[in-house]
């Protein structure tokens, strides 16, 4: 290839001297003959004459060498890496012998990377150069690594850390799914508390916990169906500082352990809510599959909760009217006067049926032996009546008189039998007062005549006594022994007596007198 070129005033051609690869073209120089015959012989014209060179051979367009290099670059104020080698690709165009320099880029490299060095023709220096001036180069070393690449290279160890649970899964997976619980909230320890009736919605899309209270009609309730709001509840709490007042003390989920989840329910169990103490005991058919296949794997059975009505207890017959009237009482605040059969009435009016019976010889009390009666059973109203038809040899009961009541008699009142044993002093004066009435009217003086007798067949033994001694405890002793030596008798008479004789109370009687 030629090209023109301008130098003074005229074109003059030029052509290359160098070839691919930067050869130096030998063509278009003159050989040393050549330039003898220009010194002895040639001529001017012949000076400007120039040989044309042979074609050179074909050079491939699009053809690029490759060869792969890196350089070191020296790294400042690191402390994980003093220098780190870069590796570059090299490239050679044969059509032009340009040349450029690019870096494959690395990702996360955090370098300059690509074309470091734009296309174009570069001089020669290195290895051709040296080879020139008779330089021996020594072999093509191997790349050398670098530490740091080395060890970003090194596969990271991860630990494996369980994964945490996602709770958007778990709310795709179980919206408006909702665990039913019917339970039973035991307020009785309040005043006025009673049994209420709850359902417990578990929503298992943010594990959240609802108590809604049934109310029925006229239960006497105020109607507000939400007895706990939808929120999560905590079941155990972190230990607080007992230092802390409570009053400003506020839970947070830092300060929860552990918070209710569906294993904490179940029928049959009692929970505690906010305080509050729940007995789960049926739930809804969903409920009993999902705890079927999750958790409990077989079916929950249901608790009987329903408060069994108490046996009403009829009271014993008070006695007023008839046994029907007194059970009105116990029906109603009301009573209303029992229902007769008046149709049956009308049927056995004057209807009676009537027998004869008697008391056995089997009687408790003797007088009731061999009695006889007439029992009457009336049709129209089922009622019985019992009579005693007058006998003559009946005893007739009578009414006591003051006589009746002596010291050591026996008396009988209302089935009972009493021993009179005693009196007080006013019964003795009034007897001495009226001595001579009792004395009549017990034919004799039955009471004083027992009284006088006493002391009257003693007298003769009394006088027995003068010889004793004066001393008074040696008079008792002596006085019980001749008493015991006598024929027993009775002592209350005895007591009667001697109060007769002392009329002034003191307690002494003369012994003659007596």
């Amino acid at each position: 290839m030629q090209y023109f070129d301008s130098w003074i005033s005229f074109q003059q051609k030029t052509s290359f001297h160098q070839g691919i690869g930067g050869e130096a073209l030998f063509a278009n120089q003159l050989s040393q003959d050549e330039l003898d015959d220009l010194c002895t012989k040639g001529t001017l014209t012949d000076l400007w004459a120039v040989k044309r060179p042979a074609p050179s051979p074909f050079t491939p367009a699009f053809v690029v060498l490759k060869f792969d290099a890196y350089f070191m670059e020296e790294v400042a104020m690191s402390p994980a890496e003093n220098y780190r080698i870069r590796q570059v690709g090299l490239y050679y165009y044969l059509e032009d012998d340009s040349m450029c320099i690019i870096e494959p880029k690395v990702k996360n490299s955090g370098l300059l990377q690509g074309k470091l060095m734009k296309r174009h023709r570069v001089c020669v220096v290195g290895t051709v150069f040296l080879e020139s001036q008779g330089i021996v180069v020594n072999p093509p070393e191997e790349l050398v690594s670098d530490p740091y690449t080395e060890q970003r290279r090194t596969p990271v160890q991860k630990h494996i850390v369980p994964a945490a649970p996602d709770p958007f899964r778990q709310f795709l997976t179980y919206d408006t799914k909702v665990l039913r619980f019917y339970a039973i909230w035991d307020d009785t320890n309040c005043a006025f508390g009673d049994h209420h009736p709850c359902i417990i919605h578990y929503f298992l899309a943010d594990d959240t916990v609802e108590v809604r209270e049934i109310h029925k009609r006229n239960d006497g309730r105020d109607p507000f169906p939400v007895l706990m709001r939808r929120q999560r509840l905590p079941k155990i709490f972190v230990d607080k500082n007992k230092n802390f007042p409570s009053c400003v003390l506020e839970i947070t989920d830092h300060e929860v352990q552990e918070w209710y989840s569906p294993k904490d329910f179940g029928i049959g169990k009692t929970i505690t809510l906010l305080g509050r103490t729940f007995l789960i005991y049926d739930c809804d058919k969903f409920t009993q599959d999902f705890y079927r296949e999750k958790i409990w794997h077989h079916r929950l059975p249901a608790s009987d909760v329903n408060e069994k009505p108490l046996e009403k207890v009829i009271p014993p017959y008070n006695g007023f009217g008839i046994p029907e009237d007194s059970l009105q009482n116990c029906l109603s605040l009301f009573p209303k006067p029992p229902r007769k059969d008046i149709i049956k009435m009308l049927e056995n009016n004057l209807k009676v049926l009537r027998y004869q019976v008697a008391t056995g010889e089997s009687s408790p009390v003797p007088q009731d032996k061999n009695r006889r009666f007439i029992l009457s059973y009336f049709l129209s109203d089922d009622t019985i009546s019992i009579y005693e038809p007058p006998v003559k040899t009946l005893r007739i009961p009578y009414t006591m008189s003051p006589l009746t009541f002596t010291i050591g008699s026996t008396i009988e009142v209302f089935g009972h039998r009493f021993i009179i044993t005693d009196a007080d002093e006013y019964v003795l004066n009034y007897l001495e007062r009226n001595a001579e009435s009792f004395l009549q009217q017990q034919n004799g003086g039955h009471i004083f005549s027992q009284k006088a007798s006493v002391p009257c067949s003693r007298c003769c033994q009394l006088e027995l006594l003068d010889g004793c001694s004066s001393d008074l405890d040696d008079l008792i002793v002596e006085v019980q022994k001749e008493l015991k030596l006598q024929q027993p008798f009775n002592t209350r008479q005895f007591h009667e007596a001697f109060h007769h004789f002392d009329k002034e109370g003191s307690g002494f009687l003369d012994k003659t007198r007596f």
